[in-house]
């Protein structure tokens, strides 16, 4: 059975996850991609802080439609974490991030923030975009859209039943570790004929 988690949460209900669990979002979530995690860094803006205090931050360049009052998500699927492996574990420490969407996994950086800060990584199944789409219920707002563009700019989506699996913990359990493991013992046994 899938464990609810509502958002904003604390660091008490993230450390008692463990890689393998299934989870349901309800509650805002915020996109950042590259540039997003550029400018968390380089900039450290103020602003940002609130919204992200937490939260989660989810790896998507969005496929928006302009409504008349606003915004819809038409598609929201993930992208790949590693990317932001350079930042990401920071980021999780200046900005109070309690979880990470995305693709992929992540490094030792990250892995390691997650431990120190309270924070998971969150996997989303990539390829099933209209359907994390349709659990965006809102568009709570949208920062950074001119500068950045859509897919980067940081977009608040009010989330409800929107599905992840801990792959990543906060007490080192990381499933990306466990399967590069796994498959470079299968591949090293099939180069060597053993």
């Amino acid at each position: 059975m899938a464990i609810r988690i509502d958002l904003p949460v604390s660091e008490e209900a993230i450390r008692a996850l463990k890689v393998g669990d299934d989870v349901r979002l309800f509650g805002n979530i915020v996109t950042a991609r590259d540039t997003a995690h550029k400018f968390m860094i380089e900039k450290r803006p103020d602003w940002l802080r609130p919204i992200l205090a937490g939260t989660v931050i989810y790896h998507c360049g969005p496929v928006m439609k302009r409504l008349k009052d606003g915004w819809r998500a038409v598609a929201a699927g993930p992208t790949t974490s590693a990317r932001e492996e350079p930042y990401q574990g920071t980021v999780i420490g200046e900005y109070g991030v309690r979880g990470v969407i995305g693709k992929g996994g992540m490094g030792p950086k990250t892995l390691e923030a997650l431990k120190q800060h309270g924070a998971v990584y969150l996997h989303a199944t990539g390829g099933a975009a209209c359907v994390l789409g349709d659990a965006v219920k809102s568009v709570e707002g949208v920062h950074m859209l001119e500068e950045f563009g859509v897919p980067e700019a940081f977009w608040i989506f009010r989330v409800e039943d929107f599905p992840a699996v801990v792959t990543m913990d906060s007490h080192g359990g990381s499933l990306h570790a466990v399967v590069k493991e796994a498959s470079g013992a299968v591949a090293s046994r099939l180069i060597h004929g053993i």
